[in-house]
């Protein structure tokens, strides 16, 4: 991401946005490749995908993903809701997050949406949500706010 110049990473995005196709965006992330992450988008709807995977289990007992993958999903989610739908020059800086984890969570495929509850020129305030099989039964929930000038 330090090699890209901003020219650069605003063609990236107006590409993927017009492509529908994120894969070079997620790619210059190596946090987004290494969770797997990815976007489907539908009738303007953009739902980041966290594929199911071991390595993110934080409780073999139970088994549940780890808290901490739980907060950095949510987090990603929001950036790259910013990403599809902001005209961001800038990977957005997090402010502060707050995560409500609401249940356990199995290792198993989970999605999250976010929306902006507050756009703004310096300052984005986003509501993101986490499920896994009802979307009316979420995992967790967050409250962001991120630095996009």
């Amino acid at each position: 991401m330090d090699n890209i110049s901003t020219e650069q990473f605003v063609a990236i995005l107006k590409e993927a946005r017009e492509a529908k196709d994120w894969t070079s965006t997620f790619e210059m992330i190596p946090y987004f490749s290494f969770l797997g992450m990815r976007l489907d988008t539908e009738n303007d709807r953009f739902v980041s995908i966290l594929p199911g995977d071991n390595k993110f289990i934080g409780n073999p007992v139970l088994p549940a993903l780890h808290g901490g993958v739980i907060g950095a999903f949510l987090e990603s989610a929001a950036m790259v809701h910013l990403f599809a739908t902001q005209d961001v020059t800038r990977v957005p800086k997090i402010i502060n997050i707050t995560v409500e984890y609401l249940r356990s969570a199995k290792p198993i495929e989970t999605y999250a949406e976010a929306i902006i509850t507050k756009p703004g020129r310096r300052v984005a305030n986003l509501r993101v949500e986490a499920w896994q099989g009802d979307r009316n039964k979420p995992v967790a929930a967050a409250h962001a706010n991120f630095l996009v000038s």
